[in-house]
């Protein structure tokens, strides 16, 4: 199934309804089930919904409109495909999952022989020192295991400190933009941000990771 995802603004209301009238957003509930009585309706339903949060979330990475879109068509054929047999509990992290992973292998794809310019390289620069040594961790470890130990640490932040790591690491969000969302110096940002990445070293060492 191909779908053509436009941009939220000036997007066709999937149930027909004539442009500039609102449409009440189906809950998660009610999309998820779309999905599992197979009605095609879902996607559309699901674009309405979540296509300018996804969108976002894909751009940050990729920075450029036509591979997010590409991204975008591809997230919600992987949507398709994972619903059922997957029941998420939460949509909107589950489709955010789903478009950072891909937009993650696009850029991978397009970068591998060149950094490009954006966020995403400077990410990379940022937690390089951080992971040292975990390059080959699926000869030790399973990656899953890693993954767990790292989210655990994240929960055990406070809360602002682990809200700007997962805006700057999963969302690929820049300073000032967690400095404009928390109400916070861009200077401010960065420090603490520093000091969590330390701090994320230190236990990845405690724990035996690297």
């Amino acid at each position: 199934m191909m779908v053509d995802v436009v941009k939220k603004r000036g997007r066709k209301c999937p149930r027909g309804h004539q442009t500039g009238i609102i449409c009440k957003m189906m809950t998660d509930e009610a999309i998820i089930e779309l999905y599992w009585n197979r009605e095609e309706s879902a996607i559309p339903e699901t674009d309405l919904k979540y296509g300018g949060y996804c969108h976002s979330v894909a751009y940050n990475i990729l920075q450029s409109f036509e591979d997010t879109k590409e991204c975008l068509n591809d997230t919600w054929l992987r949507t398709w495909n994972a619903i059922p047999p997957t029941r998420p509990s939460n949509l909107r992290i589950f489709l955010a999952k789903i478009a950072r992973n891909l937009a993650f292998d696009r850029y991978r794809a397009e970068h591998s022989a060149k950094r490009g310019a954006g966020e995403m390289p400077l990410c990379i620069d940022e937690l390089s020192e951080t992971v040292a040594g975990t390059r080959d961790v699926s000869e030790n470890i399973e990656v899953e295991e890693l993954g767990r130990a790292i989210s655990g640490f994240i929960r055990s932040l406070p809360e602002l400190d682990g809200n700007m790591f997962i805006r700057r690491y999963f969302y690929i969000e820049s300073s000032a933009e967690i400095s404009q969302r928390f109400g916070l110096k861009e200077n401010n940002v960065n420090v603490r941000l520093s000091r969590v990445r330390k701090r994320l070293k230190a236990f990845l060492e405690k724990e035996g990771y690297i």
